[in-house]
């Protein structure tokens, strides 16, 4: 007979002063699953989400090793959402409205600052978000149904901004393709941001609607190198396909972007100039970079992926996050929070600026226009003679 046991934590209370920079919270949750159990994941543990007045926590008896347990595996449940645009007021962000056909998401990226939004369903940020998503298949009714409003007033939507639209579910659910029906037959502009190769199945509806400066398409690149890829974002396309995509995506007449996102220091910043240049050469007019980002718990989840990947860059790479952020591991201040501060962001955003302008990019940027927009028609709603 062999089994495995899980133990019931209450949670530590709640330390009224910050924490130290370095510190990690309930290190003792934070429990590394090894082996098969996590084969093609990005997180290392799957410690409970904050809110949970418990975390259970597995730990081997004696009796049977944890590897020896069934691996994770991707499983799907309805999200029963009434509305589908999310609203926001951020002022460093170019958008005010935005949609997620998915909550969750399988790519698995460690670095990912959507993790944190999986603890509001009682999960964990870690190896739950990868594995335990949520769709929406009524997406295209709610979309059509608040677009026909009568108070609606059009502007950009962007899709992509939380988790990725097109990330391996998609290919069965085809929840984005039918929201992009929805926003082509109503003259709605949409921005996307993906990291998956998948976005060229839906090149006919877009190159449609780019004719009518109605879509733009950002393909995140955050590396060349395929074996930091797929260690750092396990299930997303490869770079070379990425930028197939973009080449696509810019033979299609569909306005495309480059994003290298996130730039993290001493792992990934020495290739911001062979990532732009490798874009131009697909085609791309337009560039753009995120630093970083470690809000909640992301850091923790960062830090444990690489302690277990490249430990001797550990020190290093937390060294330098801290130089850009004030000296914490993470700064949400508006105006600050996408680029950093100090000398070492300074040089990381003037290396990006030179290399944009030796490779004649940015120099235009494309523009969206609500000028299409139709209204559409709800149920049982007269049509106009005229």
């Amino acid at each position: 007979m062999s089994r495995a046991s899980s133990h019931a934590l209450k949670r530590p209370p709640v330390v009224t002063p910050p924490e130290p920079a370095g510190a990690t919270p309930f290190p003792e949750l934070a429990v590394a699953i090894e082996g098969k159990r996590k084969r093609g994941r990005g997180a290392q543990s799957n410690a409970s989400g904050r809110f949970e007045a418990e975390a259970r926590v597995a730990f081997d008896d004696g009796w049977q090793s944890l590897d020896d347990l069934p691996p994770f595996k991707t499983t799907v449940s309805l999200d029963t959402s009434r509305k589908i645009i999310t609203r926001n007021d951020s002022p460093d962000i170019g958008f005010d409205r935005s949609i997620n056909p998915y909550r969750g998401c399988e790519h698995g990226c460690v670095y990912c600052f959507a993790r944190p939004t999986h603890a509001f369903l009682g999960l964990s940020p870690g190896l739950d978000f990868e594995t335990k998503l949520q769709i929406k298949p009524d997406a295209p009714e709610l979309l059509e149904k608040e677009l026909a409003a009568s108070g609606y007033e059009p502007r950009m939507i962007a899709i992509g901004t939380n988790t990725d639209p097109y990330q391996p579910i998609e290919r069965e659910h085809k929840i984005m393709r039918g929201i992009l029906e929805v926003l082509e037959r109503a003259g709605h502009p949409v921005g996307i941001v993906t990291k998956s190769a998948l976005v060229t199945r839906d090149i006919d509806i877009l190159a449609r609607m780019a004719k009518r400066n109605l879509a733009k398409v950002a393909i995140s690149v955050t590396t060349l190198d395929p074996k930091l890829a797929r260690t750092m974002e396990p299930r997303a396309s490869t770079p070379t396909k990425r930028l197939e995509a973009l080449k696509q995506l810019s033979e299609a007449g569909i306005p495309a972007t480059v994003m290298v996102a996130p730039v993290i220091p001493a792992l990934n910043d020495s290739e911001i100039e062979r990532i732009l240049d490798a874009a131009a050469h697909a085609g791309v007019k337009e560039a753009s970079y995120v630093l970083l980002r470690l809000p909640l718990e992301v850091r923790d989840l960062f830090r444990e992926w690489l302690m277990a990947n490249y430990p001797d860059r550990y020190r290093h790479v937390f060294t330098l996050i801290r130089d850009m952020r004030g000296g914490r591991d993470y700064d949400s201040q508006w105006g600050t929070r996408m680029k950093g501060t100090g000398p070492m962001a300074w040089m990381i955003g003037r290396r990006f600026e030179i290399a944009c302008e030796k490779l004649g990019l940015n120099k235009r940027r494309s523009k969206l226009t609500t000028d299409h927009f139709i209204k559409p028609k709800r149920n049982g709603q007269q049509l106009s003679l005229f």
